[in-house]
């Protein structure tokens, strides 16, 4: 298989195997072919089982793929799943410094023994140094197995090293001996899996999503951060620190332009976060699943007093602690009607890195001009994985949208201000910064019951005109979200698929795969919630839609049932929920079975077990 195969690498975690794996992938992105890495890590420390998947795909296909064509394992601990999960006719390379026990032979892979750990003992003097050159040396015996480009490996770990000539040449070293037993021992390229340069990936970058956040916010004008540590987010307000050290400093008194605060508890997080957007300023805050639980209420409170607030939800698996370092798109439902009471959250769906980047500045944009929170979902795997992406794009003429905002100007020429008074019709009122003026405008703000002009009643009627007004705001919402991608320009078949979000990959692999077997399915892709009512008249033009979602109980289905009223039987899901993205193989599998008896020409599906799709602890 030239450029079109799927290898992992079995490690211990906290062994430096991170550096090496993320070289290998690089390596074969630059040399023009396309490549999706995926971390498949523990949520302790260190000393328990890690995973580093990498599909190489000449089509371009970023979604996990079924089957391991390479398994490199360097962890005795997990190697009999290891063994297991490789295809028939692939192979299982191993550090062969201890001898392998007969039991873990198949007849029908290849083995590739290789003595690194031996290797670097005899080679390297300081026990530490030999751990982590371990590693060099399986990358150097892949790129003479599969023929990667030399110079681009070597400059790659100049990249790395930069500044430490001691470690280059230690690399060097450790790589050429991987390199030299491979060309000894083996044959080399292996029989029909090599890589061979390409010109496919353009001027695409690999970049992970937490950092595209992280740079998204400094763009979009974001001055505070205030944050509690949670897995997988933690990474994205590091990646908002880095950033904003590089491009918020003033230039004359070389002080920081920004704050971030560390929270004592994620309720503190969003706490802070509200007052400081009160007060004028631009501020985030990123979280998981148990964040979103706990910050529940004050997202009412900046719901019900209309306080422009964003905050990022890298999404793990659920419910409780649930899998801190699995993926899933598990907290939809919480984060859109997050609090009690009738309440809706916008909420944002990217899928790239640059989507990530993109949808962050548009999210404090949206805060401002719909005085609302704005949550944007992304996920473990589009966060914290390197993912292939456009690259990330800015106009430096750009303006801040800050909605309606009225001056000390506008403020002395109204007889009264009415803070939750709807002028316009479109349900979003006038606000104002504190202290814009000496006595006019708004200072204070509650979450009770209040009339338009902000002064506090429990009287009935001004609270249905309040409630029945933020309706209309919402209503308003679905002008100013990101609109659907649709994948064809009409309809095409009385069948559709629906995705978002890290599920696009493999669904649009297996609209591919069901494409080319004769089986044609329309697409569209939803990156916000509100849906508008293009959502509604693809749903409405289809027999049936296909839901693809990484959840267990539907939950976006359960979005478009309940905000579009769509009869629920015309809507079927395509679930995964094991932590692990979910794979083409499986969305087609599953999509074939519900059409078995309504194809006009006969298919023939290929059998994915669940196992398939996951990886032994």
């Amino acid at each position: 298989m030239l450029n079109d195969f799927v290898i992992r690498f079995a490690n211990v975690n906290g062994t430096g195997s991170a550096s090496a794996n993320t070289m290998f992938a690089k390596s074969v992105f630059r040399m023009g072919i396309p490549v999706s890495p995926k971390n498949i890590f523990p949520s302790n420390i260190q000393g328990l089982p890690t995973w580093y998947e990498v599909r190489v795909s000449e089509k371009g296909y970023l979604g996990r793929r079924e089957g391991i064509d390479i398994m490199v394992s360097v962890n005795p601990q997990s190697m009999v799943k290891d063994i297991a999960n490789v295809k028939p006719g692939g192979y299982f390379m191993y550090d062969s410094s201890k001898d392998f026990h007969r039991d873990l032979t198949r007849d029908d892979i290849t083995y590739l023994p290789i003595p690194m750990m031996q290797m670097c003992m005899d080679k390297f003097p300081d026990p530490r140094q030999r751990q982590l050159l371990k590693n060099m040396v399986y990358v150097g015996a892949l790129a003479a197995l599969l023929e990667i480009e030399v110079p681009v490996l070597q400059q790659i770990i100049v990249e790395q090293f930069k500044g430490k000539e001691r470690l280059v040449t230690a690399n060097y070293e450790a790589m050429q001996m991987g390199i030299d037993y491979a060309k000894a021992h083996f044959q080399c390229p292996l029989p029909g899996l090599r890589l061979e340069r390409r010109d496919k990936v353009g001027d695409w970058i690999l970049m992970d999503g937490n950092s595209a956040c992280g740079l998204g916010a400094v763009y979009a004008g974001a001055t505070v951060l205030s944050w509690y540590p949670i897995t997988p987010s933690t990474s994205l307000a590091d990646a908002f620190g880095k950033y904003a050290k590089k491009l918020r400093i003033d230039p004359e008194t070389g002080k920081n332009n920004f704050a971030i605060v560390q929270a004592e508890d994620e309720l503190a997080a969003i706490g802070m976060v509200i007052g400081a957007n009160w007060n004028g300023a631009r501020s985030f805050t990123a979280t998981s699943g148990p964040g979103v639980s706990l910050m529940s209420e004050f997202l009412g409170l900046a719901y019900f007093a209309e306080i422009p607030t964003v905050l990022i939800d890298v999404q793990r698996g659920g419910p409780s602690t649930g899998m801190p370092t699995r993926t899933q798109q598990s907290d939809l439902i919480s984060a859109a009607y997050a609090s009690h009471g009738d309440t809706k959250h916008v909420l944002l769906f990217p899928s790239t890195p640059a989507e990530c980047f993109e949808h962050t500045t548009i999210a404090f944009d949206l805060a401002e001009q719909l005085q609302t929170p704005i949550l944007v979902m992304t996920d473990l795997d589009l966060g914290m994985n390197d993912n292939m992406s456009p690259p990330l794009k800015w106009d430096d003429k750009k303006a801040y949208a800050r909605g309606k905002v009225l001056d000390a100007a506008a403020l002395e020429k109204l007889e009264r201000f009415g803070r939750y008074l709807d002028v316009d019709g479109d349900g979003i009122t006038y606000r104002t910064i504190p202290g814009t003026h000496p006595t006019k405008g708004s200072f204070f703000t509650r979450g009770t019951s209040r009339d338009e002009y902000a002064a506090y009643t429990e009287e009935g009627p001004a609270y249905v005109r309040n409630m029945d007004r933020l309706v209309r705001k919402w209503e308003t919402a679905k002008q100013y979200v990101p609109g659907p991608e649709f994948y064809q320009q009409e309809k095409k078949s009385q069948f559709g698929m629906l995705f978002f979000g890290t599920t696009t990959y493999a669904a649009v692999e297996a609209k591919d795969m069901l494409d080319a077997e004769g089986v044609t399915l329309d697409a569209i892709r939803i990156k916000s919630f509100p849906f508008n009512n293009a959502v509604k008249e693809f749903i409405d033009a289809h027999e049936r839609i296909f839901v693809i979602e990484q959840n267990r109980d539907a939950q976006l289905k359960t979005l478009l049932v309940n905000e579009l009223d769509i009869d629920p039987n015309q809507l079927v899901s395509v679930l995964n929920y094991d932590g692990f993205p979910i794979t083409a193989d499986v969305i087609k599998q599953k999509i074939f079975k519900n059409l078995v008896g309504r194809l006009n020409s006969p298919y023939v599906a290929a059998k994915v077990t669940p196992s398939d799709s996951q990886v032994g602890e």
